[in-house]
């Protein structure tokens, strides 16, 4: 397999389109059509990680959060990045970054965190905006049902937990073809005609190139008439954090102690206790205290999450108990998220779990 074809897997779990704008995803450095002799899932790609990618003749690193993330001028070996950077392209590895590409995805990082604390039905804290767009175009009756078919193979038509969705309009299409035209019906020069399906569809903006290519191929004209819109509509299976359920209460404190246990964590800082059952469970890998109303307002008994400032614990008001177990502890899982996934996907394939410790925060 080659960088390219390995990269195409990732982005059916996390397109890179799901990323937020401020992100630095997809290759950040190598070659998109090298062959790829072993793959090294990390966290973080730091100078130890390339080490064990050398060692283990692993020459593609997948890794969570990207090393390059703001513009870098110089590759003089000042500072880490750089160094790692420098050291992959020697070493003629390839460092791929996920970010929040993989925060967004609908199986991702908070999915993870869920699955190992026990939360059930989890739901999409802040769905994602502007990236379900609708497609207008018009087809003569008798291919309007292989245009159908052919887009929705694409991934459009897909709303919650529908699919093949559409609505389509019959009414009159007219055009005149000038003499370069090479219409499939009528004739140059005179204006034709055409009883014509008006079909509408909507689709994730990760799959627009596919959508358009299914319309191209599938469309009989060799004008095709179409628009695209974005709508204002949020969508239920991408966006940042999620919400769920314990099969079971449990006391404040309990829940604290299991989620201290099960997430490795070295210490939680929280708000105050409201000596109430914790039912509803929000989480947010990563630095999430942007997130606080989201989940007040969902009604979250507890939102866990990571580095939380002083005075963003107020903002619990005795409605919510607020949670900062660190911010590798968060996404420490998300390395295991993308091997079990690659392993389903290119089994026999040479794939390794980073074994190197990569916090750089330490406890007293």
């Amino acid at each position: 397999m080659i960088v390219k074809e390995v990269t195409g897997i990732l982005e059916e779990l996390a397109p890179l389109d799901f990323a937020e704008d401020f992100d630095n995803v997809g290759l950040l450095v190598g070659d998109h059509n090298q062959e790829v002799t072993g793959i090294l899932v990390t966290l973080d790609t730091l100078e130890n990680v390339v080490d064990e990618a050398i060692t283990h003749k692993c020459n593609l690193i997948v890794s969570f959060h990207p090393i390059i993330f703001s513009g870098l001028k110089k590759l003089t070996g000042k500072t880490y990045v750089e160094r790692v950077v420098i050291k992959a392209i020697q070493n003629k590895i390839a460092i791929y970054s996920m970010h929040t590409a993989l925060d967004n995805a609908r199986e991702g990082v908070n999915a993870k965190i869920c699955e190992v604390l026990g939360v059930v039905e989890p739901k999409i804290l802040i769905p994602q905006k502007n990236t379900i767009k609708k497609l207008t175009t018009y087809v003569p009756l008798e291919a309007a049902d292989q245009l159908k078919a052919a887009l929705f193979e694409a991934g459009a038509g897909h709303i919650g937990n529908y699919s093949n969705c559409s609505f389509s309009t019959q009414g009159t299409g007219s055009y005149k073809a000038n003499e370069n035209a090479n219409p499939t019906k009528g004739k140059i020069g005179e204006t034709h005609y055409e009883e014509e399906i008006q079909v509408n569809i909507t689709f994730a903006s990760s799959v627009t190139k596919k959508v358009l290519n299914a319309l191209f191929e599938n469309h009989p004209y060799e004008e095709v008439a179409y628009e695209i819109l974005t709508l204002d509509n949020t969508n239920q299976n991408i966006g940042m954090g999620m919400i769920g359920s314990l099969k079971k209460p449990m006391k404040e404190l309990d829940f604290l102690k299991m989620v201290k246990e099960s997430m490795h964590a070295s210490g939680i800082r929280h708000s105050a206790l409201r000596e109430k059952p914790i039912e509803k469970v929000a989480v947010l890998g990563g630095s999430g205290a942007f997130a606080i109303k989201a989940a007040m307002a969902a009604g979250a008994d507890i939102f866990i999450t990571a580095d939380v400032k002083y005075h963003q614990f107020f903002e619990a008001e005795g409605r919510m108990v607020i949670a900062d177990i660190g911010h590798f502890e968060t996404e420490q899982f998300t390395k295991n998220l993308l091997v079990d996934y690659l392993t389903k996907k290119i089994p026999n394939f040479a794939l390794r779990l980073s074994g190197s410790k990569t916090n750089p925060i330490k406890y007293l």
